[in-house]
């Protein structure tokens, strides 16, 4: 009989280890997630200090950041209003036809002192990404919500933060 209680000992342990992760995995896996940028060691230093500087509200919605945890990334509301600091040139921002205005899905315009371009996706949210910063900051703001106010609440940290230059 002990030979019969320590195999199921054994088979617990294995068990108890996979039921274990599985449940750490579910809990972090509920919430909204967003692709941290990869970017040089002087934008993750602007990144990080543009994480400091931007507000607990925007469009009057509390702060909740996206998964994984990053200074590179924050969130807004729900459904998110997502920002990533440190992303790659958007292919539109070298685009003729967009700096002519002729891309109904890309246009260039500026809010209160700062610079973005502006692509509609196809689910209907809008994706801002800063233009004439020294890092490129993207901003999707889902369909249905008031970019405007989003962008005004956003102007002052992105100043403060980003300096104007071109990005590398």
């Amino acid at each position: 009989m002990p030979v019969n209680s320590s195999r199921h000992r054994l088979l617990g342990l294995p068990l108890l280890v996979l039921l274990t992760a599985v449940a750490g995995c579910s809990a972090t896996d509920d919430g909204p997630s967003a692709a941290v940028p990869s970017p040089d060691a002087k934008v993750v230093a602007l990144c990080e200090d543009l994480d400091e500087a931007v507000p607990p509200k925007v469009d009057g919605l509390s702060r909740k950041d996206p998964e994984p945890a990053s200074k590179l990334t924050a969130g807004w509301g729900n459904p998110l209003i997502i920002l990533r600091c440190g992303v790659e040139r958007p292919p539109k921002m070298a685009d003729p036809e967009v700096a002519e205005g002729r891309d109904a899905d890309a246009v260039a315009g500026g809010v209160n002192g700062v610079d973005w371009l502006m692509e509609k996706e196809d689910d209907g949210a809008y994706r801002f990404t800063t233009a004439n910063r020294e890092a490129y900051v993207e901003v999707t703001v889902p369909a249905g919500r008031d970019s405007s106010s989003v962008l005004i609440d956003l102007a002052a940290a992105v100043k403060k933060a980003i300096p104007e230059g071109i990005a590398l």
